[in-house]
Order: structure tokens, then C-alpha cells, then sequence
């Protein structure tokens, strides 16, 4: 036998228990053929000697945002601008006809709130569409508003409203979604990520096109993706009454189908909003208010289209982030197992943001994967705990109780939302202090180990893919990430360069 490729010199950190750790690794047709003296006398096509640097298994982000992160990239950005004057000033510079679409916004930074009054001077009759970082919100302007019959608003809209403005804009064509994965693609695998699972497709909060599923087909991109297909797009169905399934996408598609490079995942739910926009569902108001945030859509719609789902085969991905959101997630999906048992289900809550006690045991009982975002409290550390008062801070995106009570953990970002990088992540689920240094949950820090699993075999999990990723064990996918130091030992892992990335056997070098 002949491989393709053999690394040597390296300091491989398997994730495998089996065998923990390696200093060479063997490349055959696209996955690993074995380490160190499986395949130290083996011939090889190329060898490279990677000269003491750490490898890992690639990091695979389990919640991201492809498509939105690349439109982002060519939109006005007004991230950090902390006055009306500078946002309406960057604003008054958009180029082009038609639409104006920017992002970035942030309330809570700003000297006061913008308004559609602010913006009409600037914008005349282009519509204008500026996103909150939240993605649960946004500030239209007059020439918005006017196409919004039924909606009374100063300009700053949230959720569904938001939606019902965003969707005036869309579809955006199919080329450009194409050219907008390939920007975020790029981004991804520069920082070490091989697998991303693309939250939500074809509807709903995030969705560029109904086409959006043909636009990754056509891209061909270099890292693997897994599409969650939006709850939006079931319909109902007119099968044999026998099957079970009143509602499912054409064809009968659910998660699984598709390759190793892309493939359909789990279907998207929305249950509530997000902190940021203080739309996330809460059992306690917000800390100084009478606000206790709101439930995506109407208890019916969502305990349908959970029950539904599942019993069409698919895996859930069901957003929630506060605990109102969550105890409304673990009734429905245990009202979905009481009419059809499904062993292995796996599935999962997205983000997971505010878990009570309480819920933990619940949690565990039913086999739900929490992905979560630490870099959300990395960024937001400050206000979230603030918000939350001190007596629910500690509860947030949690990493220790949650693994000490079983329940697998996978890491993600929700790019663009927060920064991307995986080791930032892993980083602040071991050192849990935000960007202002303020400690956020301290008891809930995790070891090195344990933050490198869920953005590994933890991630894989989630996505069912852990019998072919999430670890550098022979016969798995041969997709890793070069590190310049170890992660177990560093005093700074979200400084750590990430000097290559491998997916399927081809080695990048970064740049």
C-alpha cells in the first residue's frame, strides 16, 4: 500500500482514547490510515514533516451562518459606532439604486435609539434595511414601514415584524448567495474549522432564497456543510395514513441524506428570540424591567411543528435561549416522543442560553445535545450577567453542569453573530471571563480537554457525524487543523495560529 500523504513531526491530539496521541499520521483516498507504527514503514506520495507543530481534529461549527456572514461582508457596516450622527453619516455614503442594507447595529451602545424619523433625511425613498447584531432585529425606515400595512413602529422591529421586513427584500439570486459561501468558507477554514452546519435554510429569520439548498450544490465549497432545513418549509403531505407523517418536505427528504461533503442535517425551529434584542423567552423578567422577552410564533405552530418533525424522521435543531423558551422545547419534544418513540433521536437546543436547574435532569432524560455559542460571553459577558441579574448569571450557556450531568456538549459560533474562531471559544469555556475581564459563571468552566471535545467529537455528535469525524482515529475522514502551540498548555488559545487546515486528505496552508 501507498499513501498519498504522510505527516510527520507533528504532536497529533487524537480525541481518541484508544490511542490519545500520535507523531505520525498516514493519508489514503481521503481518511486516515493509520498512525505512528501502523504506518511509519509505509511509502508515501508525499511527505511532510510538520515540524513539531500540534494537530488536532478538525473543528467542526456546529450552529453557523454562511450565507448571512458573506452578505454581511458586503453590506454598510456600522459595527461600534456609538452615536445616531456617526451611524447616519456611514449611512448617507451607501453607493448604488434601490435598497440599502446594512448591519452591525447595536442599541444598546448608542447615544439614544435610531429611529425611521433619523433615517428618512438620509435615505429619501430607498428602502433601507439595517440588521441588528442580534439577527432578532432591525431599524427600518419610512419607505419600509410604508410596505408594512398593520405594523406600528418607530422603525425598530423585532422577530416576526422583522421578518415580514427582511423578507421584502428577498430572494437574493442564487449567484450571489454562491459568491457569499465561498467568502465565509474561506474564513472558516483559515481558522482551523472543516465541517460547518448551516442554521437554517429556504425560511424563515436567516433564509436568503427558497432556492438556497441549489446554491450549495452549485458551490462546491471547500469545507463540509450540513444544511438544517427551516420548520417553515414542511407542508402537508398526502401519504399512505399508515406512515404517520401529516406533514414533511417534498420527496420525503429528512436529515442524513446527502455525502460527506454536503448533506441534510436537522430541521430548524424558532421558539424565541435572543438576548441581545431582550426578545429571548424568560420564566423572570429581565433585570430592572417588566420585560420577559416572547415565544417565536404561537404555542400551537411550534408544538406542531416539533411533533410533526420528529415524526417525519427528522432531527430538531429547536432554538432556545431563554429558560421560558427551553421549558416549552422539553414538553414538546417529550409530547413527540409519547406519540412516536424514536431511539437515538439526538435532538438538539440550540444555544440553550438560560438553563435553570431544574432543567438540567430534563435535559439528560431526553437526550437533547445543548450547542452552544461561549463566545456570545465573551463578547456580551458584561451585559448579559447584568441583565440577568446575579442571581441567574451563573446559569448561562453552561459547560460543567451540563457535562456532569452526561449530556454532550458541541460548540459552535453562530457566525456572524460572534466571532467565529473556535479556539476564542474554547478559551473562554475554560477560562470563563468576558472581553472586560468580568468573570461570567466561573463554575461552569471546563478543562482544555473537555472545550477541544465539544468543538470535535462533541460538534460531530450533534450533527450524527461522529462515526466518520471529530477524531483522528484510522479509517475517519482525514480532516485536521495545524496548531503553532498546544492548546493544553497555552496561556493564550485564542491567540494560537492556526498554520494549516486538511479536509478530505488536502492540506491548506494558511496564508
Amino acid at each position: 500500500m501507498k499513501l498519498d500523504l504522510k505527516l510527520t513531526g507533528c504532536r497529533a491530539i487524537t480525541m481518541d482514547p484508544a490511542r490519545p496521541a500520535a507523531h505520525t499520521i498516514g493519508i489514503w483516498q481521503g481518511r486516515i490510515a493509520g498512525l505512528d507504527e501502523q504506518v511509519a514503514d509505509l511509502p508515501a506520495a508525499e511527505t511532510t514533516d510538520l515540524g513539531n507543530a500540534v494537530v488536532l481534529p478538525g473543528f467542526i461549527d456546529a450552529h453557523t451562518h454562511l450565507a448571512w456572514a458573506g452578505r454581511q461582508r458586503r453590506t454598510v457596516d456600522v459595527t461600534g459606532l456609538t452615536t445616531v450622527a456617526e451611524v447616519l453619516d456611514r449611512l448617507a455614503g451607501a453607493p448604488g439604486e434601490g435598497w440599502i442594507e446594512a448591519s452591525g447595529y447595536d442599541r444598546r451602545i448608542l447615544d439614544r435609539p435610531l429611529t425611521a424619523a433619523d433615517l428618512d433625511p438620509v435615505t429619501g425613498d430607498r428602502p433601507l434595511y439595517l440588521a441588528d447584531l442580534s439577527g432578532h432585529a432591525c431599524v427600518v425606515n419610512s419607505a419600509v414601514l410604508r410596505q408594512l400595512p398593520g405594523i406600528t413602529s418607530d422603525g425598530w422591529l423585532t422577530e416576526n415584524e422583522q421578518l415580514a421586513a427582511r423578507s421584502l427584500r428577498l430572494p437574493h439570486p442564487i449567484d450571489e448567495i454562491i459568491t457569499d459561501l465561498h467568502e465565509s468558507a474561506r474564513q472558516a477554514l483559515a481558522e482551523g474549522v472543516t465541517m460547518c452546519a448551516e442554521a437554517g435554510i429556504g425560511a424563515g429569520l436567516i433564509a436568503s432564497s427558497p432556492l438556497e439548498a441549489a446554491a450549495y450544490q452549485r458551490a462546491r465549497l471547500p469545507i463540509r456543510v450540513q444544511l438544517m432545513v427551516s420548520a417553515h418549509v414542511l407542508h402537508p403531505v398526502d401519504a399512505e395514513p399508515g406512515d404517520g407523517i401529516p406533514r414533511a418536505i417534498d420527496l420525503g427528504l429528512h436529515t442524513g441524506f446527502g455525502d460527506d461533503m454536503l448533506s441534510l442535517g436537522a430541521m430548524k425551529l424558532w421558539t424565541d428570540g435572543g438576548m441581545i434584542a431582550r426578545t429571548a423567552a424568560l420564566s423572570e423578567p429581565y433585570a430592572g424591567t417588566a420585560n420577559t422577552g416572547q415565544l417565536a410564533d404561537t404555542e400551537e405552530f411550534m408544538r406542531a411543528a416539533i411533533v410533526d418533525g420528529h415524526r417525519a424522521g427528522w432531527q430538531l435543531a429547536i432554538h432556545a435561549i431563554g429558560d421560558r423558551a427551553i421549558d416549552f422545547t422539553l414538553d414538546a419534544v417529550a409530547e413527540a416522543h409519547r406519540q412516536r418513540p424514536r431511539s437515538d433521536a439526538r435532538h438538539r437546543i440550540e444555544h440553550c442560553g438560560l438553563v435553570r436547574p431544574d432543567q438540567l435532569d430534563r435535559i439528560a432524560a431526553l437526550g437533547l445535545v445543548p450547542v452552544v455559542q461561549p463566545t456570545f460571553l465573551f463578547a456580551n459577558g458584561d451585559d448579559y450577567s447584568e441583565i440577568m441579574g446575579p442571581h441567574r448569571a451563573p446559569w448561562m450557556y453552561r459547560g460543567r453542569s451540563f457535562l456532569d450531568h452526561g449530556i454532550t456538549v458541541a460548540g459552535s459560533s453562530d457566525r456572524p453573530v460572534a466571532d467565529g474562531a473556535p479556539l476564542r471559544a474554547i478559551e473562554f469555556m475554560v477560562r470563563r471571563r468576558s472581553s472586560g475581564g468580568r468573570a461570567v459563571g466561573p463554575d461552569e468552566a471546563i478543562s482544555v480537554e473537555e472545550a477541544i471535545r465539544a468543538y470535535t467529537l462533541g460538534s460531530a455528535y450533534a450533527c450524527r457525524k461522529e462515526h466518520v469525524l471529530g477524531s483522528l482515529t484510522p479509517g475517519k475522514l482525514a480532516d485536521l487543523v495545524v496548531l503553532g502551540d498546544d492548546p493544553r498548555t497555552s496561556d493564550a488559545i485564542a491567540e494560537i495560529p492556526v498554520l494549516a487546515t486538511m479536509v478530505g486528505g488536502t492540506l491548506v496552508p494558511r496564508r
